[in-house]
């Protein structure tokens, strides 16, 4: 009884945790102070630990001898790296989702895709944005691969955090009106490739000036 206790407040420590990560109110090196995060969650050291062990499992934190526990840092490959897994795993997914897209899952990632241009802050844009990419291949009828692609989603959603952390600005993003045009007309080929090209664009094209921090150089959207 205990351990399954323990391991219900792991889970909800894990979890506040990670949403402080992937929103950058935990910035890239910043320590975890067991002690601190046990008193903020009324928990002794064991859930806390199994915590930290699942965050670094994700590749949230690294644990480094004599400095504790930290928030990973990340860089362009891993952006990359990321771009070409949601790329792949997506686009399988649309390819077993397109024979079963009905008009309601169409219109519902319509209005994620006006919602994601309208967003006058990342964290609006960013929830749009998700739901169109994850509406689009809700009916693949792959619960794992669906699992997965939540997975990278949160990952880039906190390199898009990090980045943007300064501001932001509306933006109307073409290849998400072209992906529907091309899922209405039943050419979910083409749908597929318009996916792959623009999910490996993140990493890959310049960052606009308006709302960038100085030292990124590439585009986190997508």
């Amino acid at each position: 009884m205990q351990k399954d206790q323990d391991d219900t407040i792991a889970s909800r420590i894990s979890r506040a945790l990670a949403e402080r990560i992937i929103h950058g109110e935990l910035v890239p090196g910043s320590r975890l102070a067991q002690d601190h995060i046990a008193e903020e969650f009324g928990a002794s050291h064991v859930p806390v630990r199994e915590a930290f062990r699942r965050l670094e499992a994700q590749g949230l934190v690294i644990s480094l001898p004599r400095r504790g526990v930290r928030v990973a840092s990340f860089d362009l490959k891993q952006v990359r790296e990321v771009a070409e897994m949601r790329a792949a795993l997506e686009v399988l997914a649309l390819k077993h989702a397109a024979p079963n897209m009905t008009p309601d899952v169409l219109d519902a990632a319509e209005q994620a895709a006006s919602d994601a241009d309208a967003a006058r802050d990342v964290q609006t844009w960013e929830e749009a944005n998700r739901r169109f990419h994850r509406l689009i291949v809700s009916t693949c009828d792959m619960p794992r691969l669906l699992a997965v692609i939540d997975d990278l989603h949160a990952v880039s959603a906190r390199f898009l955090f990090v980045a943007w952390r300064a501001g932001w600005e509306a933006r109307t993003d073409h290849d998400h009106r072209a992906i529907l045009a091309a899922l209405r007309q039943g050419r979910s080929s083409d749908a597929c490739a318009i996916l792959e090209r623009h999910v490996q664009w993140i990493g890959r094209a310049p960052m606009p000036k308006t709302g960038a921090r100085e030292d990124e150089g590439f585009a986190i959207v997508g």
